[in-house]
């Protein structure tokens, strides 16, 4: 999730557990560890690949999390020495605003390696877009009546935990439409004969009344969208082509082997000019996706392994301010103006 739902879940988190206790301090403290895990963006991982991949790896780990957390309150008691008492509340505030992070991030669709070094494994239910207003709004609320010198402790301690219940309940409720929304997308894929080799399904931006579901079929991968108001026949499909057999001279090169495991089969294949390009499917827009690597080079002589370097893509906002309009209109059409062309046109 964004940094600023992981600041004030911690904040929440902390203050649910000892704010009856130490007050703001409980808030802040909640909100330096709700940040502590994502600090792995700094460290050098030696390439765009691995930078890619080892993010959100051991500093997410529950077990890590577990492990660390009674160092972590030995520091922090040796800062606040008149707090010894309450060394076990401390344990769990520590524990569970880490480990919380950790799982609303597998809440997206990036990967979560919930369980390293048993297993890097990257847990993604996708049941969370990864900025969501209607979960964070009750946190921040929430987390402000803690610092508002008005409002009493024991008043603030009932609020901030009744927006954190509400902010939780939102999250289960994501789940549920998940389940509904796969029905309707199954529904379609089996009405339009589609097969299917691999199947996911996101929230849209900013949304859970919309979601996002990629089908990979043969060397055709097709992107859909379904709203919770969708009848079946609603559901839009369209497809995109790719060219796996591009990698073939190259496909033992750890780094596509690496891309291929993170993504789980949700990527594509195309080529650019002379570049190869590998694009994670999962984030982002057809001719807009958020995660892009150069594998390979086409040449005279034939296919050599590219440098592996990431590359943006320009998003078009405005066919993300048109998320709102499919909501509600099964008539409008996501998808770039040129479906199967280049997508440097379509932008």
């Amino acid at each position: 999730m964004d940094s600023l739902t992981q600041v004030v879940l911690g904040s929440a988190v902390g203050y649910a557990v000892l704010g009856n206790k130490i007050g703001r301090k409980a808030a802040l403290w909640g909100a330096a560890l709700g940040t502590l895990p994502d600090l792995d963006v700094f460290i050098p991982y030696g390439g765009p690949v691995e930078a890619f991949t080892y993010h959100r790896g051991f500093s997410h780990s529950f077990i890590v999390h577990l492990l660390i957390s009674p160092l972590i309150v030995w520091l922090i008691l040796k800062i606040h020495t008149g707090m010894q008492m309450h060394k076990t509340r401390w344990f769990w505030l520590v524990f569970l605003c880490l480990s919380t992070h950790a799982l609303l991030d597998s809440f997206t669709v990036y990967g979560t390696q919930l369980l390293w070094p048993l297993t890097e494994y990257p847990f993604a239910i996708s049941n969370m877009f990864i900025v969501d207003p209607l979960y964070t709004l009750p946190l921040i609320f929430g987390v402000a009546c803690t610092l508002l010198p008005k409002i009493t402790s024991m008043c603030a301690y009932k609020i901030n935990t009744t927006m954190l219940g509400l902010s939780c309940i939102y999250l289960c409720s994501s789940l549920i439409l998940k389940v509904i929304i796969d029905d309707k997308a199954t529904a379609a894929l089996s009405d339009r004969q589609i097969q299917v080799s691999n199947y996911i399904s996101t929230p849209a931006p900013l949304t859970t009344l919309l979601w996002r579901i990629v089908v990979m079929s043969d060397d055709q991968y097709y992107v859909g969208y379904a709203s919770l108001f969708d009848e079946p026949n609603d559901v839009t499909f369209n497809a995109y082509n790719t060219d796996p057999l591009l990698i073939n001279e190259i496909s033992d090169e750890w780094g596509i082997k690496r891309l291929q495991w993170f993504t789980k089969g949700f990527y594509s294949i195309r080529q650019q000019q002379s570049n190869i390009i590998l694009s994670d499917l999962r984030m982002g827009m057809e001719c807009n996706y958020v995660f892009n690597f150069v594998v390979g080079e086409k040449t005279d002589l034939g296919v050599s392994v590219g440098d592996f370097e990431k590359i943006s893509q320009r998003s078009n906002l405005s066919r993300v301010s048109k998320v709102w309009d499919r909501i509600w209109n099964p008539d409008i059409n996501l998808a770039p103006p040129l479906a199967n062309k280049s997508c440097a046109k379509a932008q």
